[in-house]
Formats: C-alpha cells, structure tokens, sequence
C-alpha cells in the first residue's frame, strides 16, 4: 500500500518508497512491481506519472488522473515551475553554506553537455569518533537540503559527486569506502536522498499544491546515528 500525500480529482502525490520503480523499464524486464502500476490498482483508476525519481530516490512522487490533465503538468515541469526540495547526506562538509553549482551534464541519451544547476544549503554537520576511510581519525558529514533548477538524469547525485560531497549510498556516483562503512557500521543499504517537498500552482485554476514528504526509516535511523535530532532540524526548515 502507497502512501498518499495528496489527491484530488485530477492529480496524485504519493510518497515512493527507495527500491521501487516509476514505472516498468527496459533495464528491469521482468519486474512487475512499480509505484505506477500499484497506484493503479490501488485507487481503481487510471494514472500516470508526470516526473520521475530515480529508483534509488524515496519521496514525492506525481502522478495525473486523467489524460486531459497530463499535459499541464508537465508544462509546469518543462518551464521550471516546480519547486523540488531534497533532502541528502554527504561526506564531507562544505566550506560554502549555501551555493549554486552551476556545472553542465551529459545526456546519457545524445551524449551533448545539457545546462544543469542546483542549489545547496547545509542543515546540519557531525563529526564521528569513526575512521571511515583509513586516513583520519575522525569522519564529517553534512546533511544538505537540495534544490533542482533544472531536472538531469541523476543530477543531485551527479553535482555532489563533482564538488567531492558524494551522497552516502550512492552506488553509482560515491564514494564506495564510505558506503561500505555505513553499511557495516549502521546497517544502511539505502541511498540517502529523499524527495522532501514538492510545490506548484496549477495554471488554470491558480490552485497552490504543496505537500512536505515524511523521512523514510533509514533516513531517521542514519540521522539518529550522525547524532542529528531530526525534529528540530527539519522543523526550523518548514
């Protein structure tokens, strides 16, 4: 059973647990569970997703209830209209609080650099009596809170790898030392980057959407273990 963040009659917001597909894919032949298919039959009507998340990625996730409605949606995409707030814990902790990485990504599907920009801010830092990579007697972390002005393939795990904050979990962009030490040491197999927020006004009816997405259990158990109390942090951000 999904969790619903939002419905009404044209539009669904759901919170997608990490491991589960959008929807089937060509590189998961075979697998029948998805959230679109199980939202499906868990509503009794047809939907369809406007966004993506990354597998991996748990949180906010989208969908139209009807055709009619389904092209605005996604206008509201294309334009950047969307405000898309993530939440992820890093390695490291960045000298700059707040900044902009403005830094072009390839399209894994024409090969062509695409412009790509997202916005960071630390929430939180902690630092463990841990050695996680052999060097230092000590290891930093930040919790960051995302923001995408521009929507690339893997574009948060993508910038954070290119400015050496790489999300812990991250199997495909990190640093595999510090997924192998939070694996041992705290039981996490999860990517730790969670859709959080989603915000919009539908253009014909100037309706103001937004909902705010609860942490998954790993996220909390992780932000336990960094000694961040969660509440409080996430608190003075909403």
């Amino acid at each position: 059973m999904l969790d619903i963040l939002f419905e009404d009659e044209n539009l669904i917001i759901i919170d997608k647990p990490a491991g589960l597909l959008v929807h089937r894919t060509r590189q998961a032949f075979g697998e029948n569970e998805n959230a679109l298919t199980m939202l499906r039959d868990q509503i009794g009507s047809w939907v369809s997703p406007v966004h993506r998340l990354d597998r991996a990625t748990s949180g906010t996730l989208l969908f139209a209830k009807n055709p009619e409605i389904l092209p605005e949606l996604k206008v509201l995409f294309m334009n950047r209209v969307v405000e898309k707030t993530y939440l992820c814990i890093v390695r490291g902790i960045p000298e700059t609080k707040e900044a902009l990485i403005d830094h072009p990504l390839t399209s894994e599907r024409s090969n062509k650099l695409q412009e790509a920009q997202t916005v960071y801010k630390v929430l939180a830092e902690s630092e463990i009596p841990f050695n996680s990579t052999g060097r230092y007697p000590t290891s930093r972390y930040s919790l960051l809170e995302v923001d995408l002005l521009t929507g690339r393939t893997h574009q948060i795990r993508r910038h954070l790898a290119h400015i050496r904050h790489y999300i812990i979990g991250d199997k495909k962009h990190g640093d595999n030392k510090q997924n192998i030490f939070f694996e041992r040491h705290f039981g996490l197999t999860n990517l730790l980057l969670h859709s959080w927020k989603m915000a919009f006004v539908l253009p014909l009816t100037r309706e103001k959407i937004s909902v705010t997405c609860p942490l998954p259990q790993h996220f909390s158990k992780t932000m336990q273990d960094l000694n961040w109390q969660s509440g409080k942090i996430l608190m003075v951000e909403s």
